[in-house]
């Protein structure tokens, strides 16, 4: 089960955006309690200072230090100018995934599998997709069972409500069978899923309920636009106390059965079979992996 295998889970409960014009920034993220960091080059980074930013966000990547954060490059888009030079720069740098914007269609991720082969980029390097367009939402099944499937599928909430012509209202509700297709195609592709970004800075109560309604939803995590935001999406991404303890009954009493030949035990008045005891894995091999993460600061 998961749980023997901790490896199998990479924590991504915060993944902060840090543009790749912004020194300051990226020098703080190697102190900073995110899972991951997304170093980006498209969207926060004016055409002018594009190659400007790709440079530095290259030699940070050259100096490392990051480590236990997960870091990953922003590229710009396929049918941009700047796309080839970015994935050249970071074909020979250590690197955990790279974010491709503009997703559309399954044949996309052809072309993409494509880019990266010509530049010459590790096929360790992970691929995260941006589902951030209404075509890319009525697509997204076919793009994450396609090959090559993804290994995380970032939700950008920010262009996608724009180009739906959703307000931002508390609870999202213009968004979330666009939310829910995403997390059902990654589930399906065997990836994971990042909610969008809570704009307003000084909305703390806000975030909070966005992030909670988040990991309700199924995501594994939340993009940020802010290091202030980051204690509350690794709280509400993190096991409850009490899910902890539900988890560890649950495998005692499992592991019991097991051993007794049951393919079933009853926990506190409830029927628990193997799917139940998966999950109760899972959420243990969690905590492990946070625990981790923590040791190593």
């Amino acid at each position: 089960m998961t749980e023997d295998r901790p490896e199998a889970i990479r924590l991504r409960r915060s993944a902060l955006y840090l543009p790749g014009s912004n020194a300051r920034a990226i020098e703080k993220a190697r102190t900073l309690d995110t899972d991951a960091i997304i170093l980006d080059l498209e969207d926060a980074v004016s055409p002018e200072r594009k190659n400007e930013a790709r440079a530095r966000v290259r030699e940070a990547l050259k100096a490392g230090g990051f480590a236990p954060r997960e870091c990953v490059v922003r590229v710009n888009g396929l049918d941009t100018p700047w796309c080839a030079a970015d994935l050249a720069a970071f074909a020979d740098v250590p690197l955990d995934g790279i974010l491709f914007p503009k997703v559309n269609r399954a044949a996309d991720m052809d072309q993409i599998a494509a880019a990266m082969r010509e530049a010459g980029v590790d096929p360790s390097v992970s691929l995260w997709v941006m589902a951030e367009t209404p075509l890319c939402i009525l697509n997204i099944r076919d793009i994450c069972l396609a090959g090559p499937a993804p290994s995380c599928v970032v939700v950008g909430t920010s262009d996608l409500a724009r180009d739906m012509r959703v307000p931002h209202t508390p609870g999202r509700l213009g968004l979330l069978p666009a939310l829910s297709a995403c997390v059902m195609a990654a589930r399906a592709a065997g990836a994971d899923v990042l909610d969008g970004v809570h704009l307003a800075l000084d909305d703390s109560k806000g975030l909070e309920k966005a992030c909670e309604q988040g990991r309700n939803l199924g995501f594994d995590g939340k993009t940020l636009i802010h290091p202030s935001q980051i204690g509350a999406a690794n709280r509400a991404f993190s096991p409850s106390a009490s899910a902890l303890e539900n988890a560890r009954r649950v495998m005692a009493a499992w592991r019991e059965a097991e051993a007794s030949g049951s393919g079933v035990v009853v926990v506190d008045g409830r029927l628990v079979e193997r799917l139940h005891a998966e999950e109760a894995g899972r959420i243990l091999a969690l905590q492990r992996q946070i625990e981790s993460r923590a040791r190593r600061g």
